[in-house]
Order: structure tokens, then C-alpha cells, then sequence
């Protein structure tokens, strides 16, 4: 079996560099681009107070998530397999990572896990890292695979 890699993508440049760099590095392993879909930030915005406004922010969040993979897929000249999760980004990272299925998975049991994660780092620093925390740090100190942060 060959080598399977994870490839974390945001939707920013940075991202796309990193599946771009992970499809040069490793050319003949297999490719997954995640993107997660954090319900944290549905009560952000001008949607947030009437009914139904959870249920427009998820499919406004499903239809970009869609399009952000189909985007990244297409900067790489070979095939990627691409998923969609909904959750933290970290924990949703790392879970895939480890092997947990897909929720629409009708398999049961855990997928084969990932031999390493690839993300990109946006370079954030001082106080704008402390509030916002970083994910690609937070997935290397956590990973109980190699992971490699590309900037």
C-alpha cells in the first residue's frame, strides 16, 4: 500500500501551496484535501438572528467548502480524493488523520489512517496568534503522525 497524506486546506493561497507542495513532494501517494466546516463561525454575521439562519449558514458553508476543494483539486495536475467534515478544525484534523470515517460513511469501524498531514501556517504572530490560536500548531504538538507546516 502506498502512502497516504492528508492535506488540510482553508481556502487561502497558503493552502493551495501546501496540496501543491505535498503533490510534488510525494507524486505517487494518495492525496485526501479536507476541509472542515467550523460550526463556531455560523454566529458570526448579519444571518445569526432569525429562523433558520443555522440551516442558510450551512449550506452557504457546504456549497463554499465544496467549491474551495474543487478549486485546490484543480491547481494539482493528478487526482486527489477531497472531504468535507463538519467540526473544530484541530480535533476534525486529527480524527481524519487517525482513520474515523466520514459521518455519511456506511461503513462501519475506522478507515485506514493517514501516514502524514500536510497544512499550510498563514505566519500569524504576537496577539493576533494568542486570539486566534493556531491550528497547524495545535495539530503538530497533537499528531500521532508526521505533519509537515508549509509556509
Amino acid at each position: 500500500m502506498g502512502k497516504r497524506i492528508l492535506v488540510a486546506i482553508d481556502g487561502s493561497a497558503e493552502a493551495t501551496e501546501a496540496l501543491e507542495f505535498a503533490a510534488t513532494e510525494w507524486p505517487d501517494a494518495e492525496l485526501t484535501a479536507l476541509h472542515v466546516i467550523n460550526p463556531a463561525d455560523s454566529t458570526t454575521g448579519a444571518e445569526g438572528g432569525f429562523p433558520g439562519a443555522v440551516d442558510q449558514w450551512y449550506e452557504s458553508a457546504t456549497k463554499r467548502g465544496k467549491r474551495i476543494l474543487k478549486e485546490a483539486a484543480a491547481a494539482v495536475d493528478r487526482d486527489i480524493d477531497t472531504r468535507l467534515e463538519v467540526g473544530r478544525p484541530t480535533a476534525t484534523i486529527l480524527d481524519v488523520a487517525a482513520g474515523e470515517r466520514a459521518v455519511d460513511d456506511e461503513e462501519t469501524g475506522l478507515a485506514d489512517p493517514f501516514d502524514h498531514v500536510v497544512l499550510a501556517s498563514r505566519g500569524r504572530t504576537g496577539l493576533s496568534r494568542v486570539v486566534l490560536g493556531s491550528v497547524a500548531e495545535s495539530v503538530v504538538r497533537r499528531a500521532e503522525v508526521p505533519v509537515t507546516v508549509v509556509r
